[in-house]
């Protein structure tokens, strides 16, 4: 990849990175379905595995009925493997709220690790994998 080419792909996964979180705080599952290769593989800590862009967007909407949700991701740190595939680590924060009571959760930080494939015209996350380092639990 040249300087401009690169430069191209990075804003394409930050772009992908801003319409997922946004997806996942609106609750756009169809949306948030469609910013995943069919593939996709999501461990997330104290999970089981989820297969298949679809099975994970029915695992997060299961988990996070009734709670709103805030996710502000930071600093990334993005390694192109080939001008088709790239991985990432961005610095997160995240903030789990009772939808009925507004009564605030968890407030989380930590890290997500992902993997993103260009298929045809467009970055899509393949691989994600979420670290806290550290968490307010209040529930």
């Amino acid at each position: 990849m040249d300087d401009i080419e690169r430069m191209v792909a990075l804003e394409e996964i930050f772009r992908l990175k801003g319409r997922r979180d946004r997806a996942l705080d609106t609750k756009d599952w169809e949306g948030y379905i469609s910013l995943h290769v069919p593939e996709h593989v999501s461990e997330n800590e104290g999970e089981q595995p989820r297969h298949g862009a679809r099975e994970n967007a029915e695992g997060v909407a299961r988990i996070l009925e009734g709670i709103l949700t805030v996710h502000h991701c930071h600093t990334p740190e993005i390694t192109f493997e080939s001008p088709t595939s790239a991985c990432g680590v961005w610095g997160m924060e995240d903030i789990l709220v009772d939808a009925q009571s507004k009564r605030l959760l968890l407030h989380g930080f930590g890290f997500y690790h992902e993997r993103y494939e260009k298929r045809g015209d467009d970055w899509l996350f393949c691989w994600r994998q979420l670290r806290r380092t550290f968490v307010f639990d209040y529930r």
